[in-house]
């Protein structure tokens, strides 16, 4: 179930988090074998479920492993809600969690379409169409530089670029690059693209692989 909804949490700023009591190793083949592409910590000396209160010390199986609890954190990490699976029906179903990922989204300030429907976004994330019928570098009266791409997350869409010129750091959002070179892109690409003066500093626009 978690395999299938952590595809919803890439593009919804939502992250998955599993703490278990088996070795590293084994943590390691049995996150291979599901698929899972968030971590899986190992707790393996008992430390974190024993101050938690959530180690089973009941006789039978599973006896000393935890408790099968199910935190749902705000941004802060602070605990909103938790799950106690110790019986199955306590287990949260996936859209017990979409539920709980959509009143914790509608809480924040970005959740309203209001809030990216501005200049000061649109400078940042261009649409698409804007590339359609292509743009030369400079076209717009923006300075050209180049560099290389220090990081990209293909999961949030940004990354930043290291201007060579200075050396300064530009963010950017994967709508500044033309047509579909940001599925290329990736750290260490060079690239040349203009420099656009937004209201929290420089950024990058029209990236183009060099």
């Amino acid at each position: 179930m978690l395999v299938d909804f952590q595809k919803e949490l890439q593009v919804n700023f939502g992250r998955l988090v599993s703490i278990s009591v088996d070795s590293p190793r084994v943590l390691s083949a049995f996150r291979a074998g599901l698929g899972a592409t968030w971590p899986f910590f190992s707790d393996e000396n008992r430390e974190l479920i024993t101050s938690l209160g959530i180690l089973d010390e009941t006789e039978g199986e599973y006896a000393y492993t935890a408790q099968p609890y199910t935190f749902i954190c705000n941004p802060d990490l602070r605990i909103r809600k938790i799950y106690d699976g110790w019986f199955f029906v306590g287990r949260p179903t996936a859209e017990e969690l979409r539920q709980d990922l959509r009143r914790i989204m509608s809480e924040q300030d970005y959740y309203p379409y209001e809030a990216w429907n501005t200049e000061g976004r649109k400078q940042l994330r261009v649409p698409q169409h804007f590339w359609a019928t292509g743009r030369p570098l400079g076209a717009s009266g923006n300075p050209v530089s180049e560099g290389f791409v220090l990081h990209f997350d293909k999961q949030s869409g940004n990354g930043m670029i290291v201007d060579e010129q200075d050396d300064q750091k530009l963010f950017f959002n994967f709508t500044t690059i033309p047509g579909e070179g940001y599925r290329t892109i990736s750290a260490q690409t060079r690239v040349k693209f203009e420099i656009v003066e937004t209201a929290t500093g420089k950024s990058a626009l029209n990236i183009q692989i060099d």
